[in-house]
């Protein structure tokens, strides 16, 4: 009896050493029952991960985390294997990775089929066909021609540090599942959205069938990865001159959000530098009715390729859709060929020409600037499509309450930059005296649909030129009016830079806070009523946040605090009360969290170190449960 004792102990330590979780009391996986809060119970092994390099190096570089409850699966934006990780929330496990061909999991072999009525995707600053769909008549210069396939995502060995600035080129980025499941949105660092059918992903198989990508969206200009000096000018714009080369065009389209209702998908692009929101009817896209045009987001113009071309520049020569030789010049007065499914989109950055427009900044960038030297990136046209942005909130000053009551007056708010009276996307009309020096670029964060509104609310990082304000602003994003979304107000979050909103129970929002611009604030987290803007609770246990999550399972918000004073830690919420309940550490820059519903785990991508136990060189996802 004594040896069978003592070997079933041998046993269970063994396994709890194997499991991660070695001297957690309750841990589920460990045979006790001992409540002691969360803890880390397993670690997922990501696919193709490894300290030497090859094929893809530790799974150190990672974005979103957004988990289907419908169907057990959390996916993870890996940008060292240029692919997004898809794994089995039930039994913790990796069964997949969505790539394309330039992908390290998998060698590109399980590279996502492009419908084959898609066109190739091509911009007159650079092209979005090597990470777009390389369907037929697609070639480059060089004589690579079409496969199919999907091209796949840039990756982040040459530019996601956060430390050298340059972040806003890679991909994956932002990503999020339709509450069906069957639909994945993930935002790209081509300055385009990429949309793949979940329905014919088949996972019983041996090796899974990938995918198929039903659209490839441009929301702005893509950096020139295929031209002849490829993006290292825009490398070294982001070193020192803030991405402002026109090598870099818009940079990733990241945080994003997806209204299930109106089926319209909100998406930045340009962050930290220039940034703008962009919004995409998906109803076609997701339902795959309708035209061949509506069906994909093909451009206005089939003939030409997107736009928009630069004022006073010849369009250049590309292949025309539908036949692999026969060229064509698109007219020089097109300017715009926006994709058709495009309905509005709205514009933070503020830059202007020299200094009355506040910044400074050379009329001859081609972003934004004033007199029409260059045109909005917006590819939306008022003249002949619609959807110009607005803002009520531009240049008007905001006041907001403090948590203790105090007043506080926002000298200048720094909203989009539009001529509403005009109808122009943006005229770049020098600030009003009383805002002179007071705008700075915003840094936009992440973004959510009040569903008892049907507005949106977008993280605003940079308000004011004052560094310890943000604020959550409310866009009506106006569907069918030909003037496009408009910012309707502003909430005002002291001491906050506002990274992410998450809609709670009823109207009660968390809005996460990090620290600003190398300025560390103490812990803190405001809950707002997602209506009114009013702050109804302020946390200061938790802080240093990016991404946030609600579960409804255990009715419980989940914060990935990677900045927190002490280390890296995920701050668990009680909803029903809007107290902390508690901290669990988590891993340097682990930044992103998304829980299943069903059995109320958390899942925490974390790159290599000894939290992963047998994987710490190679990164893992932490699996975080209450005991």
């Amino acid at each position: 009896m004594r040896s069978r004792i003592l070997l079933t102990v041998l046993l269970t330590a063994l396994f709890v050493i194997a499991s991660g979780c070695g001297g957690v009391n309750g841990c589920p996986v460990c045979g006790t029952t001992k409540a002691d809060g969360y803890a880390d119970i397993v670690n997922i092994t990501v696919p193709e991960h490894n300290p030497t390099g090859e094929p893809g190096g530790p799974f150190n570089s990672f974005d979103i985390s957004w988990v289907d409850s419908v169907h057990h699966l959390d996916f993870v934006s890996d940008r060292i294997g240029l692919a997004v990780v898809v794994s089995d929330t039930i039994n913790n496990v990796a069964v997949n990775a969505i790539q394309g061909v330039n992908a390290v999991t998998g060698a590109g072999n399980q590279a996502s089929l492009c419908d084959p009525s898609i066109p190739p995707i091509v911009s007159v600053f650079g092209n979005f066909t090597r990470f777009g769909c390389r369907n037929a008549p697609f070639h480059l210069i060089s004589g690579f021609g079409a496969n199919g396939k999907f091209g796949g995502f840039p990756g982040a060995q040459c530019c996601a540090s956060r430390a050298n600035g340059v972040n806003p080129m890679s991909g994956p980025d932002g990503l999020e599942v339709s509450a069906d499941g069957n639909i994945l949105f993930v935002g790209n660092g081509s300055s385009s959205v990429v949309v793949f059918d979940l329905t014919t992903m088949d996972l019983t198989k041996s090796p899974p069938t990938p995918p198929t990508v039903l659209a490839d969206i441009p929301t702005g200009v893509s950096a020139d990865y295929d031209g002849p000096l490829g993006i290292a000018p825009c490398v070294a714009s982001w070193n020192g001159e803030a991405g402002s080369a026109a090598d870099c065009g818009d940079d990733r389209a990241d945080e994003m959000s997806y209204n299930n209702t109106t089926h319209v998908l909100a998406v930045i692009n340009g962050d930290p530098g220039l940034p703008f929101v962009t919004f995409i009817d998906m109803s076609h896209i997701v339902s795959k009715t309708g035209t061949l045009q509506q069906q994909h987001c093909l451009p206005i113009d089939q003939t030409s390729p997107y736009g928009p071309y630069a004022a006073g520049q010849t369009p250049p020569t590309y292949p025309f859709q539908g036949s692999a030789t026969t060229w064509v010049t698109p007219a020089a007065g097109a300017s715009f060929n926006p994709p058709s499914c495009i309905v509005g989109q709205i514009y933070y950055d503020g830059a202007g020409g020299g200094a009355s427009g506040g910044l400074g900044l050379s009329t001859t960038v081609p972003v934004d600037t004033v007199g029409g030297t260059f045109p909005c990136p917006d590819p939306s046209n008022p003249q002949t499509f619609g959807g110009v942005s607005g803002s009520a909130a531009t240049g008007i000053p905001g006041i907001g309450v403090t948590p203790s009551g105090t007043p506080y007056t926002i000298p200048c708010h720094h909203g989009p930059i539009v001529d509403q009276t005009l109808g122009t996307f943006c005229s770049q009309t020098a600030p009003s005296s009383s805002c002179a020096g007071a705008i700075a670029p915003a840094g936009l964060g992440g973004m959510v649909w009040n569903t008892n509104t049907g507005h949106l609310l977008q993280a605003n990082e940079n308000s004011i030129g004052i560094t310890n304000i943000g604020s959550v602003d409310e866009i009506d994003p106006r569907i069918g009016n030909p003037n496009g979304p408009v910012v309707i107000n502003s909430f005002v979050m002291p001491n906050c830079m506002p990274t992410s909103v998450t809609q709670g129970p009823g109207d009660n929002f968390l809005v996460g806070c990090a620290d600003h611009d190398g300025e560390a604030f103490p812990p803190n987290e405001y809950i707002i009523n997602g209506t009114t803007g009013a702050i109804i609770t302020q946390i200061t246990t938790v802080g240093g946040v990016d991404e946030t999550w609600y579960n409804p399972g255990d009715n419980r918000y989940y914060l990935a605090a990677r900045d927190m004073p002490n280390g890296p830690v995920m701050g668990v919420i009680d909803a029903a009360t809007n107290t902390w309940l508690e901290n669990v550490t988590t891993n340097a820059n682990s930044h992103s969290i998304a829980v299943d519903s069903t059995n109320n785990h958390a899942f925490v991508p974390l790159q290599a170190g000894g939290i992963c136990t047998s994987q710490s060189s190679n990164g893992c996802i932490g699996v975080y449960a209450q005991q």
